[in-house]
């Protein structure tokens, strides 16, 4: 109910909008939705009148008498009542490594998926059937693409591109391949999606932690004596909807603190 307020809201300020009604024909009728400029610009209005800084490196969190300081790498300290982490839990752990805090081994020791992206820039518009996205299991050994997303058809690129994402066994027996071959090899499996366009640029991305293999059963979790949060998509449900019930149930823990 709270990330269905929230859609609404952003669908009647034009933030989101509607791709689609689904991917297989026909339609299944469960809406998609998407950013009208990507999916940044849902994080950048949830951002509003925020102090964000999106291009410091943390290099370590310490605790202290009174919170926390958070070391930046250029060795800059800033002064925080409290924390809270969304990144994947093996990376916020590595930053409270030197806190010393009771984080359940449970927990910081959860395994992700790992994913390979392909970004294909094209010189004309892709084979990718209406409404633009092709959607396959994400575990299916036998298929190398998870998902498939015309960005063109989706409304969020004035030149024809596609992103894949390979399945997580392809990523898997994949992830140490040689770029340039590991690129050359993606192409080729997407050559039934790019039909007979060119391809101008082609970009691999591999994302290490894109998905937690277990979620984690609680919203988030709380060091209420160190005014800890950690919190993301490992929590309540690895898509966009879990991150988004974590946040809330982060931000309550939060203002718990402060009381």
């Amino acid at each position: 109910d709270a990330l269905r307020r929230q859609v609404d809201d952003w669908l009647d300020r034009g933030i989101a909008t509607t791709w689609c009604n689904g991917f297989s024909a026909p339609q299944d009728g469960f809406p998609r939705y998407c950013g009208t400029t990507g999916m940044n610009s849902l994080a950048k209005d949830l951002a509003r009148g925020l102090d964000c800084r999106t291009e410091q490196l943390v290099f370590t969190c310490r605790r202290t008498e009174n919170g926390w300081d958070v070391v930046i790498d250029d060795g800059v300290v800033i002064e925080t009542d409290a924390l809270v982490l969304t990144c994947p839990v093996p990376q916020s752990w590595s930053l409270l490594v030197q806190a010393e805090l009771d984080i359940p081994e449970q927990l910081f020791r959860r395994h992700y998926h790992r994913t390979i992206g392909l970004l294909a820039v094209l010189d004309a518009p892709s084979a990718v059937p209406e409404p633009g996205g092709v959607q396959f299991d994400p575990a299916d050994a036998d298929e190398p693409f998870g998902f498939i997303g015309d960005n063109a058809a989706k409304g969020i690129s004035d030149v024809p591109a596609v992103t894949f994402h390979a399945t997580q066994p392809w990523s898997g027996e994949h992830w140490d391949d040689d770029v340039d071959a590991l690129r050359a090899l993606l192409l080729e499996r997407a050559r039934p999606w790019i039909g007979a366009a060119g391809v101008v640029e082609a970009q691999v991305k591999k994302w290490r932690v894109a998905g937690p293999v277990m979620p984690w059963p609680e919203a988030c979790w709380v060091d209420d004596e160190h005014r800890v949060v950690l919190a993301g998509d490992l929590c309540a449900g690895p898509k966009v909807e879990g991150a988004y019930n974590s946040g809330l149930a982060a931000a309550e823990a939060v203002t718990g603190f402060a009381t």
